[in-house]
């Protein structure tokens, strides 16, 4: 079998930022690498869940919400991955950012909060949402514009 792209990566070294994973016509899967892989600083499930519900609702009503096609956690709980349509990666950055101080900002009740709306809502935590996409905001800032692993 072929290994998948994203298992091509050298996990020893891969540093938090946020990377072009692979290009397929025209959509680009960003890998939002929020943590170190195999450091023992792993997401736990709720702040996972909980980033999930804001960035992926925040996203999908921001300007680029006809091109976002997915956003969700990775399984290793290091990150998430973003797919956008016709993809501009400095806008794509600046609008993650967006995403991101608004979660930071954000207060009123976790979007998809309740029973009909979530298949496990009693996990989702605003405070960690807000925590974890401060922690990545900084990290963001952090990066030089290169999106190459």
């Amino acid at each position: 079998m072929k290994t998948i792209a994203s298992f091509t990566v050298d996990h020893t070294v891969l540093k938090p930022g946020m990377y072009v994973s692979r290009i397929d016509g025209d959509i680009t899967t960003y890998d939002l690498r929020t943590r170190k892989p195999n450091a023992g600083d792993y997401m736990d499930d709720s702040t996972m869940h909980s980033v999930e519900h804001m960035l992926a609702t925040l996203l999908r009503n921001g300007e680029l919400e006809a091109q976002v096609v997915y956003f969700g956690p990775m399984g290793c709980q290091t990150g998430f991955y973003l797919l956008v349509r016709d993809a501009d990666n400095a806008k794509v950055l600046d609008v993650l950012k967006q995403a991101l101080r608004d979660t930071i900002t954000f207060n009123g009740q976790i979007y998809g909060n309740i029973e009909r709306e979530c298949g496990n809502y009693c996990t989702l935590s605003l405070e960690k949402a807000k925590h974890e996409c401060s922690l990545y905001l900084d990290i963001l800032d952090g990066i030089d514009g290169s999106m190459e692993y």
